[in-house]
């Protein structure tokens, strides 16, 4: 299995942030706020667009590596959020979020004004929460 290109510290925040759409910034400001209060973990960029917060080792299939245990990534059409330990217990709160779409693990919203703010934080939480108890 080759290395992951996506690492941590690849960019400054400040670079990071200077990438950001206009129409995305403030959404993108909030976003680093609530995840960082969720957390009380610092920011870190991953590769170029992807903010994490916590990191957690990880193996599979004999090779391993390092990945965060939530973070954001404000992409072109949707904000991508990462819910790393997956969506099977949430069926409740994601039925009350608001307009999303889910992948595997990525939660898929346009705005937070698309969503339930309380939702999104409870989801957030809850998956960090999860994934810190898997892995610390």
């Amino acid at each position: 299995m080759s290395e992951l290109k996506t690492k941590a510290g690849q960019i400054s925040l400040a670079e990071f942030m200077a990438s950001v759409p206009e129409k995305k910034l403030e959404d993108t400001k909030r976003l680093i706020k609530m995840m960082k209060t969720i957390t009380g973990e610092k920011v870190t960029v991953w590769g170029s667009a992807i903010v994490g917060f916590g990191a957690y080792e990880y193996q599979n299939t004999g090779a391993g590596g390092r990945w965060f245990k939530t973070g954001f990534s404000p992409r072109k059409q949707n904000f991508s959020i990462y819910i790393m330990n997956g969506f099977s217990e949430y069926d409740a709160l994601l039925a009350k979020l608001g307009k999303h779409k889910l992948g595997k693990s990525c939660l898929y919203i346009s705005s937070l004004k698309a969503v339930d703010e309380a939702v999104l934080k409870e989801l957030i939480t809850r998956s960090y929460t999860a994934m810190s108890k898997k892995y610390d």
